[in-house]
């Protein structure tokens, strides 16, 4: 059978719902086949319809938990529901560490739902460079909810907002990461805030505090709302649900939805064509020694890292050329 042959069987059963053919072109996307881009290509016009929902906070906040609540406030809803969670690397198989993921088991079993767990691979920001070609492929697979969890890695993690509809940032009373990420910068990115573990005596105060971050920064026509949940008792999640919901009807009314869609995808390509024009230089001078001698001149402090950076690009340009 052919190459072709089997993308278009492949592509036949993902449209058809079919969970392990979702499963097998995430995995060409994720490992980089040839066969994942062609898939990608070909499904891309059957994109857009999906919500994209992306979750970001520190760790510890109970991310997992309030997905997994989520998923099952949406089923009720008769909403199906894709999750796709960005985990650390194991340093040994560099493939996703699927503790967290425990808590997701419950919906396994439901055909509404499908769950998957990517390896973040050291990206920036904990989102995997595939991740947004993944949520394409889940998209395309029918999907009216796709729900990105990232790793909680502070302020780089504000990259999640270039793969989002709609932004939701964790928090939880009591914790100096949650005092970091008001200080950080990435109480600029949230459309939705949640207070989680909202029965800690600290809640109160840490909404003042959340209110009082949010005054600082730009204003807009859109106003984010906080939404204290206690999510291992599915307390607050129909609310959140609602506030989603809410935020993706202003979006649409405002038209700023395919405004920010727009900003995603260029995003998505300069990103991609940044990571694979670092993969061709490295490759390319691997075996060069004059920029092996140029980089051992950058460790003896002859040359500073920004000029022996110009050399090495004019060097890549004269190539080209």
């Amino acid at each position: 059978m052919s190459a072709g042959t089997t993308s278009s069987d492949l592509i036949d059963r993902l449209l058809a719902g079919e969970k392990r053919a979702l499963g097998r072109a995430i995995s060409l996307v994720e490992n980089g086949d040839p066969a994942g881009a062609e898939l990608v290509s070909e499904l891309y016009p059957r994109t857009g319809r999906a919500r994209v929902v992306g979750f970001t906070g520190p760790p510890g906040v109970g991310k997992s938990t309030m997905i997994g609540a989520l998923v099952k406030e949406m089923r009720e809803r008769d909403r199906r529901v894709a999750v796709l969670s960005i985990d650390p690397s194991s340093p040994f198989t560099r493939g996703a560490l699927l503790g967290d993921r425990i808590r997701l088991s419950e919906h396994f079993l439901d055909e509404g739902v499908f769950i998957r767990s990517m390896a973040s691979r050291g990206a920036l920001g904990g989102l995997a460079e595939a991740t947004l070609q993944a949520a394409l492929v889940m998209d395309a697979a029918g999907f009216d909810d796709i729900l990105l969890e990232t790793v909680g890695v502070g302020q780089a993690e504000i990259d999640v907002v270039d793969h989002a509809d709609t932004v939701v940032l964790a928090l939880m009373p009591g914790s100096g990461d949650s005092i970091q990420a008001l200080k950080a910068g990435v109480m600029e990115i949230p459309d939705v805030i949640v207070v989680n573990k909202a029965e800690h005596p600290l809640t109160d105060t840490m909404v003042r505090e959340v209110r009082t971050a949010l005054s600082l920064g730009p204003s807009g026509d859109w106003k984010v709302p906080i939404i204290k949940t206690v999510a291992s008792e599915g307390r607050g999640i129909p609310e959140l649900l609602d506030a989603i919901a809410e935020h993706r009807a202003f979006v649409e009314e405002s038209g700023t939805l395919e405004e920010r869609r727009a900003r995603n995808l260029r995003s998505e390509v300069l990103g991609l064509a940044a990571a694979r024009m670092r993969r061709e230089l490295e490759l390319r001078i691997a075996e060069d020694e004059t920029v092996a001698a140029l980089l051992e001149s950058v460790v003896r402090r002859e040359t500073d890292p920004a000029t022996a950076a110009e050399r090495l690009l004019e060097r890549s340009r004269r190539s080209d050329a």
